[in-house]
């Protein structure tokens, strides 16, 4: 595939989601604009991963300089206003491979969101076409609603507990039955935010009308945000870290679990076979715990050779909704995993997230590509990288190819792993753990490079190209 030019395309975790990109970028959409527009699709097909609540990062290859650029826009922690003290976070129980894991959520859960935020950074920097011409494909959606695909219901079965709480109920449960394959997913009054949104422009949440609405929201909930929180909120250009493989480079973000330094550590060459499972499975050893994570990413090329890869979250969703307008905001400070000892008002929380872009030796875009799953994106992404650099696969293919995440001393291994593989990670004195279906566990990685456009079918994603 080297010296193959990348195909111009969208992959996301949603047939509408990657349908609206692509139709921004046929307008003349940058994949930046396409990116965006796509982002806000999210909000109405995706609520159960993400939203307008919630928060993340980008990363943007811009073709003609071949400069790569991370954005954080992820959540900060409130507080800053300093006049209210949080009371008690709620805590809910989900399960997850078969094992409760406890959450929190309610207003106490909630800082500050960045996704309003980011989306009009990329737009700014990268952008072509008017704002509210990449706004309105999303106000549309949320009109009509959109269709739960089968892989965002079983999400929505495991996490009930969180997405239908309070006023999540009369989203998620609509006359009393939770939603499943198929079914439509509305949100009564998010096409007004959104339109909103598209006249006012992101300072809507920041500085603007919806701010109020959301504090107000948040502190009759319990929370601690603030209009001083909303209005120092800022998105930040973070270093990019960079790490070779398979005479690529990947560039990416410095996330939590390190997916650069992961590959760094990888032996070269890359050994063959069962070998390379023992080497992988060291590579990813990790010493955390299996977190769920709802979160989706978006990842775009446009005609130009410019690649936009954005990766966003609410957690699982504070189940605090702005009143008729479809919004929840985000659960970030009820994921254990992401409170670190330095945490304070107006810090910068940390994530997993990590959307990235690979070179070949002579700087040209080979691949663009980013992932949900909490802790297992940096596993999902990993196995994905090595299906098509170094194995040749074409997108779709290294996307679907069974994976393994390692967690402490064992192995848990997707079914339709290689037998001899798993059989070399027992006797290199690793615990395998066979599951028995298709699960989003995995991730969810969504990737548009040499080999195609693919959306992880663990997610209900999609591939398109223009």
């Amino acid at each position: 595939m080297r010296g193959m030019t990348v195909p111009a395309g969208v992959a996301a975790n949603h047939p509408a989601t990657a349908g609206i990109g692509l139709d921004v970028l046929r307008a003349g959409g940058s994949a930046a604009d396409a990116a965006v527009a796509a982002v806000f699709a999210c909000a109405a097909a995706e609520s159960i991963y993400t939203g307008l609540g919630g928060a993340g990062f980008a990363t943007y290859y811009d073709a003609a300089t071949a400069r790569v650029t991370c954005l954080d826009f992820f959540c900060s922690v409130p507080g800053t206003d300093g006049d209210v003290t949080a009371g008690p976070m709620v805590p809910v129980e989900v399960f997850f491979g078969g094992m409760p894991q406890v959450y929190a959520i309610g207003g106490a859960s909630v800082a500050v969101p960045g996704v309003p935020a980011g989306c009009g950074e990329l737009h700014r920097r990268w952008g072509r076409l008017p704002w509210r011409d990449v706004v309105t494909p999303a106000v549309e959606l949320a009109r009509t609603g959109a269709r739960l695909p089968a892989a965002h219901g079983r999400t929505l079965a495991s996490c009930a507990p969180a997405l239908a709480y309070g006023e999540g109920a009369a989203v998620y449960e609509p006359a009393g039955r939770l939603l499943h394959e198929g079914d439509l997913l509305f949100h009564p009054g998010l096409a007004t935010a959104l339109a909103a949104l598209a006249d006012e422009g992101p300072a809507l949440f920041y500085t603007g009308d919806l701010a109020k609405i959301m504090v107000d929201a948040v502190r009759a909930a319990g929370g601690a945000l603030g209009m001083r929180d909303l209005a120092g909120y800022a998105v930040t250009e973070v270093p990019v870290r960079t790490a070779a493989l398979a005479g690529h480079r990947v560039l990416a973000r410095q996330d939590m679990n390190r997916l650069v330094d992961t590959i760094g550590a990888l032996p070269g060459p890359l050994p063959a076979g069962p070998q390379r499972a023992v080497a992988v499975a060291a590579a990813l050893r990790d010493h955390g715990v299996q977190r769920k994570g709802d979160t989706t990413n978006v990842s775009v090329v446009d005609a130009d050779g410019n690649a936009c890869v954005v990766t966003t979250t609410m957690g699982l969703g504070a189940g605090v909704w702005l009143p008729g307008l479809g919004i929840n905001l985000n659960s970030m400070l009820g994921e254990g995993e992401l409170i670190t000892a330095d945490l304070a008002p107006g810090v910068r929380m940390q994530s997993n997230m990590c959307p990235l872009v690979v070179l070949d030796g002579g700087g040209a875009l080979a691949l663009a590509a980013g992932s949900a799953g909490a802790s297992r994106i940096r596993t999902a992404l990993l196995h994905t990288l090595l299906g098509v650099l170094a194995d040749g696969l074409d997108m779709a293919a290294a996307v679907d190819r069974p994976r393994f995440h390692v967690v402490d001393d064992s192995v848990q291994a997707e079914p339709g792993c290689d037998p001899d593989d798993l059989a070399a990670l027992a006797a290199a004195g690793w615990r395998v753990r066979p599951w028995e279906e298709l699960n989003h566990y995995f991730g969810g990685v969504t990737a548009v490079g040499r080999g195609g456009a693919a959306g992880d079918p663990r997610r209900g994603g999609v591939g398109l190209l223009a």
